[in-house]
């Protein structure tokens, strides 16, 4: 099989990547590796795939149409799977024209090549963010989403649209995963977990929003990769008998299909904390703050369609998680 996938460089996209890799498939990966975050930690995770001959590694913004146009003209592609964006809830907050290129035109850009190459099947990020004011848990993709507290959030249910409208229009098969909170080692330096290692290693405080009145989803990212994999072969179908007025927004007359991707089981902010300072074997300094603009106060994902399609069951819990971030960190950062 041979795989696209944008935003190989990122922390979802490296363990996908080798993941497959390891299965043999065809991989070829493509980031603008922004400097969003580290870009030092983008590079190593290059240089864990490059050990791979079946990966192939290529240095494109998705805003950049004419690059993708010849990479696709150039590749015969059985599944293309894009995990690029600009990430992040607050920073979106502070710079809302990096989501504008990178989550609207970029993604679009990949649409654009999916219907003039005719590919068979676009698995691409959503969030669950894309819940926002919504209260009513667990997260179900039946629910209505039409009230995001952030401009990320907005980027991603603008996405989904944008999917349906070319599954719709032109056929193409798309499949649209809201991921939980994911966090495990190689994970991102702006999430909690990071932030919170570094910041007790260096006996600083860590800020705890809503007086740690909140809770997550919290799914590592072993899980999260299993539950994709699963889906590449899950390929949306037309349901000429769905109507907008009796059927789930997760599916459609279209061969278009939303999956809440998560642990299913929320944890509270303060278990999270008490399973790392566990793990590092020292105790933080905690700084206890006020709600932040954009944040929610629970995360909790239905996840039982995916596993009625896949068998997808999450198996890492979060003190073992956590462990295992701990391990990855203290052996990277030589601490």
């Amino acid at each position: 099989m041979n795989v696209l996938i944008t935003g190989s460089a990122g922390f979802i996209g490296f363990f996908l990547a080798k993941k497959l890799l390891s299965n043999n498939e065809r991989i070829l990966g493509v980031d603008n590796l922004n400097d969003y975050y580290d870009v030092s930690l983008k590079k190593a995770r290059l240089v864990e795939l490059d050990s791979y001959d079946n990966f192939k590694f290529l240095n494109i913004n998705l805003c950049d149409k004419a690059s993708l146009i010849k990479l696709f003209s150039e590749s015969c592609f059985d599944c293309v799977i894009n995990l690029a964006a600009q990430a992040g809830v607050r920073y979106s907050i502070e710079n809302p024209s990096a989501y504008a290129d990178s989550n609207l035109i970029g993604f679009l850009n990949v649409l654009e090549c999916c219907r003039q190459f005719k590919i068979q099947h676009l698995i691409y990020a959503s969030s669950s963010s894309v819940y926002g004011l919504n209260s009513k848990t667990p997260f179900s993709t039946n629910d209505s989403v039409d009230h995001p507290v952030s401009l990320y959030a907005a980027t991603k249910k603008a996405n989904e649209l944008m999917a349906h409208s070319y599954s719709h229009l032109y056929n193409i098969p798309t499949t649209g995963l809201r991921f939980f909170t994911v966090y495990g080692p190689w994970g991102r330096p702006d999430m909690a977990l990071f932030k919170f290692t570094q910041k007790i290693f260096n006996n600083e405080l860590i800020d705890i929003y809503n007086n740690g009145n909140l809770s997550r989803d919290f799914t590592y990212i072993d899980d999260i990769v299993e539950g994709i994999i699963r889906l590449i072969d899950v390929v949306p179908e037309r349901n000429d008998h769905w109507t907008p007025e009796s059927g789930s927004p997760a599916t459609s007359s279209a061969p278009y299909r939303i999956y809440n991707i998560g642990n299913g089981s929320p944890v509270k902010l303060m278990d999270f904390v008490t399973a790392l300072e566990k793990a590092l074997g020292m105790e933080a300094k905690k700084n206890f703050l006020p709600m932040q603009p954009g944040d929610v106060y629970q995360t909790w994902a239905d996840t039982e369609d995916l596993f009625k399609v896949t068998g997808y069951q999450p198996k890492v819990n979060v003190e073992e998680g956590v462990a295992r971030f701990v391990e990855w960190y203290r052996k990277f950062y030589n601490c």
